[in-house]
């Protein structure tokens, strides 16, 4: 995410090494670089160079304190800009209706199908709602089967009328579907076209006076870049939207716009979709993307993740089979899989403080896990739960069943060892107290 511009950032600010202090020359030259970074990701110029003028106006003239140096000073006024400029507080959905109705909106092809399932679901898993998705698109058959095994996916219902072709009578008998059905969230999904015309936006406009919903959003694919501000603003022109969900910004190198479209529609950013799952949902927190553009990680969200998947039964469990020396490779794999349910690795890497950076070349692959996985499900059930009976006949059939060379085998079987003992050493009193204060600043920040 956003790799070319933090790579860009990153030269800009070490011009500015090895300086005693901020002077009108180095910042002028820094601040070339980063107007070049942000230019580079395709964000809109004048964006860009108003974003420069008031990094400059609060640099010069700044006392650097004794405990910073010029380089990190400029990071933290280009991180608070940033901030500023991505709209600087997170911003969640309106629920305020009985049921609250959320309208969706957005070209073809920028995934506000797709996404209407995982707002769902978000709304569902994190928000205890029962939601209700309904299929306003009249043009696309593959649309209204698109949603369906969406809503089937996540256990959420949809509601479609395949032969009406008029969006505005489907989306008022839905909401009604809604109210008699117990549902409080009806999330709308409208017919999207190959580019802005007139007859979309009457459409929308129509739907839209004839719902009134509390929450109207606009997707768009992040990966389009100015194109995608360009479309935000004209679609806000007409419809005057609540929020931007962007799409796909796990694929996203340059960040255009993400960093643009704030300031554009003055709209803010209200989610966005980090890859194809339909966990992949992430509320957006204007101040963590500018830690990530700026390579400082995200610790925050990374820690939430994980506290979405940690199972304190499980973890009681397992404490039990470690301290009795019985944590096999069926552990190992229940461990890996929570790790999987976190989201991409790249991802993940990328909110590490400086692992971006230290992996800038390595390829980390989503199925980074696929090897390991093969070889443990290749392992018969008493292998599983009893690694030391492994010997090296064992190892050359395990090998042959996951398709792996007995090398890897080997590999694993150190790894896994080499864990155990790890895990055995943090039964100890150093390591319980070590887990009890990380147990407590985990339920704090709850």
């Amino acid at each position: 995410m956003f790799d070319n511009l933090t790579d860009k950032l990153d030269k800009a600010f070490h011009i500015l090494k090895g300086h005693g202090k901020i002077t009108d020359v180095n910042v002028a030259d820094t601040l070339k670089e980063v107007r070049r970074a942000l230019l580079d990701a395709d964000v809109n110029f004048k964006i860009a160079k108003d974003f420069t003028t008031r990094v400059k106006e609060k640099a010069i003239g700044e006392n650097v304190l004794t405990t910073l140096q010029p380089g990190q000073l400029m990071v933290k006024i280009v991180k608070d800009e940033l901030t500023e400029l991505m709209g600087g507080d997170a911003e969640g959905v309106n629920l305020s209706g009985n049921p609250s109705v959320i309208l969706m909106s957005g070209l073809q092809g920028s995934g506000k199908t797709t996404f209407s399932g995982k707002l769902a679901n978000f709304l569902k898993t994190k928000k205890n709602k029962k939601p209700l998705l309904v299929a306003c698109d009249i043009y696309r058959p593959a649309a209204i089967n698109q949603l369906h095994v969406v809503g089937e996916q996540i256990g959420v219902e949809v509601y479609s009328e395949p032969e009406n072709k008029n969006p505005v009578e489907i989306a008022q008998n839905a909401i009604k579907h809604a109210k008699s059905n117990g549902f409080n969230v009806v999330i709308v999904d409208t017919a999207g076209r190959l580019a802005v015309d007139e007859e979309m936006m009457n459409e929308i406009a129509n739907v839209h006076k004839a719902i009134q919903p509390q929450e109207t959003l606009f997707v768009v694919d992040s990966m389009t870049g100015q194109d995608a501000v360009n479309t935000a603003k004209a679609f806000n022109d007409r419809l005057n939207f609540d929020g931007v969900i962007l799409t796909k910004l796990d694929g996203d190198t340059r960040g255009g716009a993400a960093i643009s479209i704030k300031s554009v529609v003055n709209k803010p950013i209200k989610f966005i979709g980090t890859g194809e799952k339909m966990e992949a949902i992430d509320v957006f927190y204007p101040s963590r993307m500018a830690d990530r553009i700026l390579g400082m990680g995200d610790v925050v969200s990374l820690v939430e993740r994980a506290q979405e998947q940690y199972d304190e039964e499980e973890a009681r469990k397992l404490q039990k089979k470690i301290a009795k020396n019985e944590f096999g490779f069926d552990d190992f794999l229940s461990q890996i899989q929570q790790i999987k349910k976190m989201g991409n690795m790249k991802d993940l890497v990328g909110m590490i403080p400086g692992a971006g950076k230290a992996l800038k070349d390595v390829e980390i692959e989503d199925d980074a896990f696929k090897h390991v996985e093969a070889i443990i499900y290749s392992m018969t059930p008493e292998e599983r739960s009893k690694p030391t009976i492994i010997d090296s006949k064992r190892k050359i059939r395990i090998a042959k069943g996951s398709g792996t060379k007995v090398e890897q085998v080997n590999q694993l079987m150190k790894q896994f060892d080499q864990m155990g003992k790890m895990m055995k050493m943090m039964q100890g009193g150093a390591g319980k107290n070590l887990m009890r204060a990380m147990g407590g600043g985990m339920k704090g920040m709850r």
